[in-house]
């Protein structure tokens, strides 16, 4: 089953525009309890771009944005693209030297922030010679001024800042053609999403997943968004679920994590995901026990989808319930060329094309992929290989497993343990160590050895309630594991690392073990 969904825009302004001038007062956002229409989003749009374009903003500028979710994002962005600018949406708590860091990488004509953002890092970045003006959720944008740059560089749409996993921040640029692609393959890839669906915008705006899929899309296929400015405390993510009738929602399992517990606690109503056409998420590993609760609490499952950053971000994604496999993260959807290569080797004309099966690093091009980092030649060189004729390929530093056509995530290359020169994946230690009852969440990194090089080490959270011992935990994967898989060490942690997403930093507990 699909659709065509083909369009003649290849700019996103023009895209949403003919949106927004189709039934103008037809419901377009959801804030704070009140519904808005079309035709407020446009005026919001259109009273940021006369602003900017007095300020002397235009062709080939850069906005950064520092707010959280909310309208303006979505005005500012669209007010942008009208001038021929881009827009970059950062996380202010990335810490002060990273946001300057890649803001120096944008060199941003001004920094757009909430007025809570300016009190914490206003002063810092002025005195780094960053224009900053404060505007609220649903504007207007003040009079302002900014630092015009010389860029030509009108086809990028949104610069978005990632560490990937080093820690170390890069621009990705993403055109207006990467990002049309991804929204419309992304939409005839996930069956029954229609005109009229409610999306749930939780996700942070400065991730691709958040901005892409959970913004953008449903404006270019004329639904409408629930717009939250975060997910903590869930209670605003469940009245916006409750209030507003959202039946798309997005998310990465840490918050899928919190809505599941709070319908079990009775803090949330059970019917919550009654309305919902799908639960989606990405951006992180899905465990099995999540799977399991999901289906206990909420009656249905979560699907699985990939991708990154430089992608747009969708590559892959489960297609609905009925060809939903789990542990996958489905097929890929249209318009990818992809390679499973060893570790260190780059794709080749002798490869076979698109395997139905097999495992490797995963190699992509295509429509959505951008074609390098901002201002980093060396970082693309690393990560992007010319293709002779075409676009070059991108390696996604992703070990995955093909399944009859369906994308099964193995590991980060960088995340495999060499246990004695054996591949040990941590994601498969993982899958064992959430059998066990007593674990809620395990992640499993190497650990230093005199002898083998590094062995696997698991941090446990513990199931409410539960009562489990390390030697308990070591004796249950001794039972369904290879001994060389078998974690040495496990520690009991009340909490993770969490990026902005609420991602769980495996890069963090690595590199503790690293310096113990």
């Amino acid at each position: 089953m699909s659709v065509d969904l083909r369009s003649e825009d290849t700019r996103l302004e023009s895209l949403i525009d003919s949106k927004l001038n189709d039934s103008p007062d037809s419901r377009c956002f959801w804030w704070d309890g009140k519904w808005y229409s079309k035709a407020d989003l446009s005026r919001m749009a259109s009273g940021c771009e006369a602003t900017l374009r007095a300020a002397g903003f235009g062709r080939g500028q850069r906005l950064a944005v520092l707010m959280p979710n909310c309208p303006m994002v979505l005005a500012l962005s669209l007010a942008a693209w009208r001038l021929g600018g881009s827009v970059s949406p950062l996380n202010v708590k990335s810490g002060l030297p990273s946001l300057t860091g890649t803001l120096g990488l944008i060199e941003p004509f001004a920094v757009v922030a909430a007025d809570a953002v300016k009190k914490e890092a206003g002063e810092a970045l002025r005195e780094r010679g960053f224009t900053c003006v404060t505007c609220p959720p649903l504007g207007p944008l003040p009079e302002m001024s900014g630092h015009p740059s010389q860029f030509e560089t009108p086809d990028v749409a949104v610069i978005f800042a990632t560490s990937g996993t080093t820690g170390l921040p890069k621009a990705v640029p993403l055109t207006h053609a990467n990002l049309v692609d991804n929204c419309l393959v992304t939409r005839e890839a996930i069956y029954g999403l229609a005109p009229g669906d409610v999306f749930l915008s939780v996700l942070p705006n400065f991730h691709s997943f958040g901005f892409t899929v959970s913004l953008v899309l449903p404006i270019t296929m004329d639904a409408s968004i629930a717009i939250v400015p975060g997910f903590l405390p869930p209670s605003l993510t469940i009245k916006a679920i409750k209030e507003a009738g959202t039946n798309v929602i997005f998310g990465v399992p840490t918050i899928f994590s919190y809505l599941l517990s709070a319908m079990d606690r009775g803090d949330a109503p059970k019917d919550l995901f009654a309305r919902a056409k799908y639960l989606i998420t990405g951006g992180d590993r899905l465990g099995a026990n999540l799977h399991d609760t999901a289906v206990r609490v909420a009656g249905r499952d979560i699907m699985e989808g990939y991708g990154l950053t430089e992608t747009s971000p969708v590559v892959a994604v489960n297609r609905d319930y009925s060809e939903h496999r789990r542990g996958t993260v489905g097929p890929f959807v249209r318009g990818y060329e992809w390679r499973l290569c060893p570790e260190g080797k780059a794709p080749s004309e002798s490869d076979e094309k698109n395997p139905e099966n097999g495992e490797g690093v995963l190699w992509l091009r295509g429509p959505s992929v951008t074609d390098g980092y901002l201002r980093s030649p060396e970082t693309t060189a690393e990560r992007f290989k010319p293709a002779g004729s075409g676009r070059p390929w991108f390696n996604t530093g992703d070990y995955v497993k093909m399944d009859n056509g369906y994308v099964k995530i193995l590991d980060r290359v960088t995340d495999i343990i060499i246990v004695g020169g054996f591949n040990v994946y941590p994601q498969e230690v993982e899958l064992v160590l959430h059998s066990h009852p007593a674990v809620k969440t395990a992640i499993v990194v190497g650990m230093p050895h005199h002898v083998n090089g590094e062995v696997p080490k698991a941090f446990v959270q513990k199931a409410e309630g539960a009562a489990v011992t390390e030697l308990e935990i070591v004796k249950f994967c001794k039972e369904h594991l290879s001994h060389f898989k078998v974690p040495r060490k496990v520690e009991f942690v009340d909490d993770f690392p969490l990026s902005g997403t609420g991602k769980i930093l495996r890069r963090i507990l690595r590199e503790r073990e690293r310096h113990v």
